[in-house]
């Protein structure tokens, strides 16, 4: 009997993930801050793909698409993906502050920049991004907004740490408090270990961990390594699409991908808009990031951390993802 309500479960997500063209499946869409490292490497372009296919089905409101990382085309290529979906006027930031400057030697975003449409040329171009989340936050309802992280947490250190201002009378702490329903981070290692996004900045990581008013849902290293996405996308008839563009540029340069690209950042969009339910055990305690970027965690009933644990079949996540992630346009 639980294998049958698990399966009726999947199967009404699976239904209602990806309306049609026009169609509206959720009349209270997930309004999510999108906040990514975009460039070291490109499952963020997936879960950026997946992201505006909620949007599309109206399962989510993009509120804005922020860079964690400084690098040049970091800014420009998000706002390629944005611009292919149809939603170029999205706010953009970056960070104005000292962070990572980190790209790919993968070619991938110089050549979607090059031959797609957008604005923006350079990341340094774009605003401030505590700017763009202290007017995004301050203009949403109390606890309404979900914030996804797929990179680095240098902008939401720097959103804590900041003052009131012309834009809200609040500090940036008490901001969140007021207007964050949830956090999901693509962030550590569980139970333990060293992963890229906390240990590049981890005085950012650190900070935000230990400083968040609120409860942070971890999916960790582990969950994105067992669940390969990429192949059927490159493999079909869809033309002129930087996403598939830039899995098909990248997938045959490692052989590790030689399955599909690792999804890492696309998990905490799935948590982001559907929850775990359904799809991930979780765990509840507390994180802590150690001085070299590792970090270890202690189980807590009532701690404000929680990491999640694969439920649903590796291969059916896989499908569900990679069917988002292959959602063309409304206007194509």
């Amino acid at each position: 009997m639980k294998q049958l309500t698990n399966a009726i479960i999947i199967l009404a997500l699976i239904l209602s993930g990806c309306g049609g063209p026009g169609k509206t499946v959720s009349e209270n869409p997930v309004k999510i801050i999108f906040d990514t490292d975009l460039g070291p490497d490109y499952d963020d372009v997936g879960a950026l793909a997946f992201l505006h296919a909620m949007a599309d089905s109206g399962k989510a409101e993009i509120l804005a698409t922020v860079a964690s990382n400084k690098h040049p085309l970091v800014a420009p290529a998000i706002e390629v993906i944005n611009t292919y979906f149809g939603r170029p006027g999205l706010p953009l930031g970056s960070p104005k502050t000292e962070g990572v400057n980190a790209g790919s030697n993968q070619h991938w975003a110089d050549t979607i920049v090059a031959r797609y449409p957008h604005k923006v040329n350079s990341t340094s171009d774009t605003e401030d991004a505590v700017t763009v989340y202290r007017k995004i936050l301050a203009g949403q309802p109390s606890k309404s907004v979900t914030v996804v992280t797929v990179g680095f947490l240098t902008n939401l250190a720097n959103l804590l740490k900041s003052q009131p201002d012309n834009i809200s009378p609040l500090n940036g702490k008490d901001l969140v408090e007021q207007k964050v329903k949830q956090f999901v981070a693509m962030a550590g290692k569980f139970p333990e270990g060293k992963e890229f996004n906390v240990h590049m900045d981890s005085t950012a990581s650190e900070y935000v961990i230990q400083n968040w008013p609120g409860e942070i849902v971890f999916t960790g290293f582990e969950i994105g390594w067992e669940i390969r996405t990429g192949l059927r996308l490159i493999n079909s008839d869809t033309k002129n699409s930087p996403v598939k563009d830039v899995f098909r540029i990248s997938i045959p340069m490692s052989e590790e991908d030689k399955f599909g690209r690792m999804s890492w950042d696309e998990t905490a969009v799935l948590i982001g808009i559907y929850g775990t339910e359904g799809f991930f055990d979780t765990v509840r305690g507390k994180i802590i990031v150690n001085p070299d970027g590792s970090n270890k965690w202690e189980d807590n009933p009532d701690g404000n951390h929680i990491y999640v644990k694969q439920k649903m079949p590796v291969d059916e996540m896989a499908r569900f993802i990679e069917d988002r992630m292959m959602h063309l346009p409304m206007n194509r």
